[in-house]
């Protein structure tokens, strides 16, 4: 760090000296000098701790890779296995049964199921987005998605396609009729609502009326002149909001004069300083402390161009309607916010300690994105975020219970150094490595007046599932290890686990992400097993597919679900435990086709993070399937190459080969973005090309295969290179 503040035994980059001295502790009651103070505190207390917690991941996995090798080619006789397994610390024996008490948690985490956004923080329009996708349109969601088909005349066009319209206002009518069906008739006969001043009522024509099958379903309106403008339903937990205008485009070929249908549909989102974003230094790390911050106070903007207007995005303000009985009711606009911070294997030199050292970037963060939270707590910002006065902190890639009682220190400490109340900080705990699957039970025990968040994150579990088996032998091909046994186990376990626990109504069960944003239609589909699973979130991949996934949480009733499940007995602990390892012989066909694609989506993401600084990325696989790809993704796809390449299934020059080949591909498929920088014919001169190597031929020496290591020094070389600079100096 060439240009730093020194404060409290701490070296901070003057950029996030600055940031945190002008823009987040003016207004928390937090001195910023004593903030830094504090900081140093906590590194010098806790700093070996975090290490220790490293070198024993190192070891544990040590003993793995030396039992599989002493047990080569023999069958995994599971009850030594696991013997083995608590030996060494990785299973721990199970307590006694406990229940979550975790307090003051708004009801979008405790009570209400629906979909969850993951959006990098760091990209301000992106962050907005997501955060305003509390509230969306089903009728453009349907329109502009493959949801309805382009069959028979119903294309989208530049301009209103009205039989693609009215097909539609005929889907949303039948979602009507099964969420909020009426007495008698169907939405697609309705030609005028009303309210008698006691219940809605739905003219159908013929001089017919109906009312609601359930009244209470009828939460609130808005009026325009004596005329209804809007109707608020609810069922499930979730709002439905009719915006009626006979006047508007839409109003005036909608039967009853509705001109859209909002669904609540992020009810939360993860604002995400890890796996979406690409920060690797301290400038990076102000772009993403400064829009949190400023989702904290409210006052963030964006400007984008939009059909050749200028357009300023902000956050969305909250709804207020008349309820039935004359009273008034108030509905947030916004998602309900989380920040996920970094795991505790990342060291930032963005603050350093006076001997030079990098300290633990997930205490940085803690510290930072608590204090911008306190905006928040303490009404500073234009709008509420947290009701119940609480900061909730994601934390990813925690390995077993030691680490999440270590991430519980830290909060508390945290909370000492802000002078927050004990608590205020709560918990979500991903469920993404292996040894905290299998102690999921303890590991809630030791949060279990913080947690309010559980979820199976497959990708990042299945990277960790290879990297543990590594030396055991060859994995299956990636789409097979998907239908393996252990998959479906892991998922129910978690649920499981957290009703056990009881998670239900004080936290949520969640699901992972439907990677495949174009591809709507399936994901209504299938994406509905979420909700049946017990699960009360499930992350989608925009502020449409929320609004999609949506109508699965009207469709089940996720509290009955999980009433239901409750007796059901647990997931098979055992076959949690079986390894995916390859079981027949593949042709070299099929080797070169798993190769193919794992290749070209690793080199398709790694261009965009090291040339671009680009975290989350749709990247087009080898048939042109967009596909969400971010770390979690590219662990998988390159642990996966390095397990092959171990086991002696592909050799280094096919593996060289082939990457040369997929940049062709890939560089094509970029070649209408101008800033991007082919990788082809010169392979040796392209950092990111050497990047993907990198990751597969150091795949099994880095530490659980974490791809950060990599992108981060790569990243900071192209950053070098170009002189951008990696600090405020």
């Amino acid at each position: 760090m060439a240009d730093g503040v020194e404060v409290g035994g701490l070296k901070v980059d003057r950029c996030l000296y600055q940031l945190v001295q002008e823009e987040i502790a003016p207004g928390t009651g937090v001195d910023s000098d004593v903030f830094w103070s504090e900081l140093g505190k906590i590194v010098k207390d806790l700093g070996r701790k975090n290490r220790t917690l490293l070198e024993k991941r190192d070891t544990i996995q040590k003993q793995i890779d030396e039992w599989h090798l002493a047990r080569e080619g023999q069958p995994i006789e599971m009850s030594e296995y696991k013997d083995f397994l608590s030996e060494i610390d990785y299973l721990l024996p199970e307590g006694e049964d406990f229940r979550v008490t975790t307090a003051d948690v708004d009801p979008e985490i405790s009570t209400i199921a629906g979909p969850q956004l993951v959006v990098p923080v760091d990209n301000a329009r992106y962050a907005l987005n997501a955060a305003n996708a509390r509230w969306g349109s089903l009728f453009d969601a349907l329109y502009g998605t493959d949801v309805i088909s382009e069959e028979d005349g119903a294309e989208k066009r530049l301009t209103y396609n009205p039989v693609r319209g009215a097909l539609v206002i005929a889907k949303t009518s039948s979602f009507l009729d099964e969420a909020i069906c009426l007495e008698n008739g169907t939405y697609s006969e309705v030609t005028q609502f009303e309210f008698n001043g006691r219940q809605l009522i739905a003219r159908l024509g013929k001089n017919r009326k109906a009312g609601l099958a359930d009244p209470s379903k009828f939460v609130g309106y808005t009026m325009s002149g004596n005329e209804l403008s809007s109707i608020l339903l609810r069922n499930n937990g979730l709002h439905i909001e009719i915006l009626i205008d006979p006047e508007s485009p839409i109003g005036k070929i909608h039967p009853a004069g509705i001109k859209d249908i909002l669904l609540e549909a992020a009810i939360t989102t993860i604002q995400d300083c890890e796996d979406s974003v690409a920060a690797v230094d301290a400038t990076d790390k102000a772009k993403v402390y400064g829009n949190w911050t400023g989702i904290m106070k409210g006052s963030l903007e964006a400007s984008l161009e939009k059909n050749g207007k200028s357009i300023v995005r902000r956050l969305n303000p909250d709804k207020t309607f008349l309820t039935p009985d004359g009273d008034t009711l108030t509905l947030p606009g916004r998602s309900l916010l989380l920040i996920r911070n970094v795991g505790i294997h990342m060291y930032t030199d963005a603050v350093v300690t006076s001997d030079g050292e990098e300290i633990p970037e997930g205490f940085l963060d803690a510290m930072v994105t608590s204090l911008a939270a306190m905006h928040d707590l303490n009404g500073n910002g234009k709008f509420s975020n947290s009701r119940t006065g609480s900061i909730y902190i994601v934390k990813p890639k925690l390995h077993g219970r030691e680490e999440v009682e270590a991430t519980v220190e830290l909060f508390a400490r945290v909370e000492d150094a802000l002078g927050l109340e004990r608590n205020t900080i709560k918990i979500g705990i991903m469920d993404e490595e292996r040894r905290t699957t299998v102690n999921l039970k303890e590991a809630l025990l030791v949060a279990k007046e913080r947690v309010v968040f559980i979820n199976t994150g497959f990708l990042d579990r299945t990277g960790d599932e290879i990297h543990t088996s590594m030396e055991l032998g060859p994995m299956l091909p990636k789409m097979e290890i998907k239908s393996q046994p252990w998959m479906n186990s892991y998922e129910d376990w978690n649920v499981d686990i957290g009703i056990e626990a009881g998670l239900v109504g004080k936290a949520q069960i969640g699901k992972g992400m439907w990677a495949m944003p174009d591809l709507m239609r399936e994901m209504c589909e299938s994406k509905i097993s979420h909700p049946l699973s017990g699960a009360s979130t499930a992350w989608v991949p925009s502020p449409t597919a929320a609004v999609l996934h949506a109508i699965h949480y009207h469709k089940v009733s996720v509290v009955k679900r999980q009433s239901d499940l409750a007796s059901r007995g647990r997931a098979n602990l055992n076959k949690i435990l079986t390894p995916p390892i390859l079981d027949r012989e593949l042709s070299a066909a099929e080797i070169q086709q798993e190769l193919n694609n794992n290749a070209q989506g690793i080199l398709g993401y790694v261009v965009r993070w090291v040339d671009q600084g680009i975290g989350c990325s749709k990247v087009p696989d080898i048939h042109e399937v967009a596909l969400m790809e971010d770390r979690a993704t590219l662990r998988i796809s390159s642990q996966h190459i390095s397990n092959w390449l171990h086991h002696q299934i592909v050799t280094k020059e096919q593996v060289v080969e082939t990457f040369k080949h997929m940049a062709e591909v890939v560089d094509e498929q970029n070649a209408a973005d101008e800033n991007y920088r082919n990788m082809a014919p010169e392979f040796d001169e392209s950092l990111a090309f050497q990047a993907a190597l990198d990751l597969v031929f150091n795949g099994r020496a880095v530490s659980n295969g974490y791809t950060e290591p990599v992108l981060h020094s790569r990243r900071r070389q192209v950053k070098a290179a170009n002189g951008i600079g990696t600090s405020s100096s």
